[in-house]
């Protein structure tokens, strides 16, 4: 049970940075294009990179309130689903197929970013 506990708590935080990224973006960046969705994405899949990078100096707990639920929480997969989808519906491909493109790319990158800077490859 302790581990639903730890998932749960790390997924609300998640969740309500994430509702707030997304407000904040649609202010600093406009709505047009979902760029508060594309920075969660892309800081939520960075930091798991740099968590993953840890190996085994992160508890199972830590791991499980970080990696499960504050990232779960906060990453933005299926709200990236639907923006691109709408994008489509309103008639801007090419947006969504940039969309598309820069988010797996550029959060792969940040992934891969955020393990090498952690991992005993890069430091040693």
């Amino acid at each position: 049970m302790d581990s639903y506990l730890w998932v749960a708590l790390g997924s609300a935080v998640g969740g309500m940075a994430r509702f707030w990224l997304t407000q904040m973006g649609a202010v600093w960046w406009g709505a047009q294009f979902p760029w508060g969705t594309f920075a969660i994405n892309l800081l939520g899949s960075t930091v798991i990179g740099v968590l993953a990078g840890f190996d085994g100096a992160i508890s199972a707990q830590w791991r499980l309130l970080l990696m499960t639920g504050v990232c779960g929480g906060f990453t933005t997969f299926s709200s990236f689903s639907l923006q691109t989808f709408e994008l489509i519906e309103q008639g801007a491909v090419a947006s969504a197929a940039g969309y598309v493109a820069l988010s797996v790319v550029v959060c792969l990158l940040g992934c891969w970013l955020g393990y090498a800077a952690v991992s005993s490859r890069m430091l040693g």
